[in-house]
């Protein structure tokens, strides 16, 4: 097996502590937002064999199996990540694998250069991805049922919101959400700023539910994703738990450290809480205007001590492992590829002893032994 060497991103929306705490090592003081793990073309990991791309490259049979190729193509098929929100991220929806081909194909045919502003679709993959929580975890995820939304925004007391309070009251409620997202990410830019400014005004003089959008409101003034960010479930994730975000499921990061793992894409349409290009019509097309519950998961334990989050997702299978001091090695041997990652403790993974926010890569079939006191994850796929 192989230790990794891995990029961490500065997006400016990263925690300047976070990751740096967890590896123990000083901050620089700049954002670190996220630790990738893989072979994404775009920060791939280093082993001494070269990156995770050439030594994938060399021989995809050996290093992912035979099995995994036949299923995935001669790639890995997951991204993981460290994920360390200081600020929140984009409201953002990913497409599933039939819009994601027909709008890279699309975008193909009408010469948009792969890195435009733009451009909605950088590959032909879908991108559901799950976040388990390292840290308590605030996110937003799916969208709240049409009255529930409705009471949030008429307890603001803004009249310019009233319209919007009226029209979540009807039905059907898929398309009463459809018509209030569509109504505020169409509104004339300035009463929108009006808007938001008021409402992030009584956000803050009323705080309980509405502290989490008093903090989106300080970080994007005037963004009608404030307003969006009101119709979709707040979420509050204790280490442990985690959400999987399918397609068309709207979402947002706010705040916490978690393990993220996803298919390999990076197609994202953003509903607001950005600067970056907001594609309203082709957003409205992905976007699955479905009220619930955000539905928390936590792992189902097997009797070999492995923690499994269960999703319905083939491109990615995300575990844990618990270890008190003085277990017995787990044997983790699998005909697919793995990465292990350490959260906590020491735990040694094969010849390789691993300290918080050390990886390695393990090829499909090569021996591998878990042992130590701490928190190990494993990432693999299912074939």
């Amino acid at each position: 097996m192989d230790r990794l060497d891995n990029t961490i991103r500065p997006y400016a929306w990263g925690s300047p502590t976070a990751i740096p705490h967890l590896l123990g090592t000083e901050p620089t003081g700049e954002p670190q937002a996220e630790m990738w793990m893989g072979a994404h073309p775009g920060a791939p990991s280093r082993t001494e064999r070269g990156t995770l791309v050439e030594v994938i490259d060399t021989d995809p049979g050996r290093e992912l199996g035979d099995r995994a190729v036949a299923k995935f193509g001669p790639r890995l098929p997951f991204l993981l990540k460290l994920l360390a929100a200081g600020a929140p991220l984009s409201l953002q929806v990913h497409p599933d694998l039939a819009q994601a081909k027909e709008g890279y194909d699309d975008e193909e045919r009408r010469g948009i250069p792969v890195d435009a502003p733009h451009r909605n679709y950088k590959d032909a993959n879908h991108k559901p991805e799950l976040i388990c929580a390292l840290t308590e975890f605030d996110g937003l995820c799916g969208f709240r049922h049409p009255l529930q939304a409705a009471a949030l925004l008429d307890g603001l007391g803004v009249d310019s919101l009233k319209p919007y309070v009226d029209l979540l009251h009807a039905h059907p409620e898929e398309a009463a959400l459809r018509e209030v997202l569509t109504a505020v990410l169409t509104a004339d830019p300035d009463d929108m700023t009006h808007t938001v400014t008021a409402a992030a005004a009584a956000c803050d003089r009323l705080g309980g539910d509405y502290t989490p959008y008093a903090g989106i409101t300080h970080h994007y003034p005037g963004d009608p994703g404030v307003i969006a960010a009101m119709l979709l479930n707040h979420v509050r994730l204790q280490p442990g738990e985690a959400l999987f975000l399918g397609a068309g499921i709207p979402h947002a990061y706010l705040s916490g450290l978690g393990v993220e793992i996803m298919a390999n894409s990076d197609n994202v349409l953003r509903c607001g809480l950005t600067p970056k290009h907001v594609d309203v019509p082709e957003l409205l097309r992905i976007v699955r205007f479905e009220p619930g519950d955000p539905g928390v998961l936590r792992p189902e334990a097997s009797p070999d001590g492995e923690e499994v989050y269960e999703t319905p997702i083939d491109e990615f299978r995300l575990s844990r492992y618990v270890l008190p001091e003085g277990s017995e090695p787990h044997d983790l041997t699998r005909e697919t590829p793995q990465i292990l990652l350490c959260t906590a403790g020491t735990v040694r993974a094969g010849e390789h002893e691993l300290a918080p926010g050390q990886s390695v890569f393990v090829p499909a079939g090569e021996k591998a032994e878990a042992s130590g006191a701490g928190t190990l994850f494993r990432a693999t796929v299912i074939v």
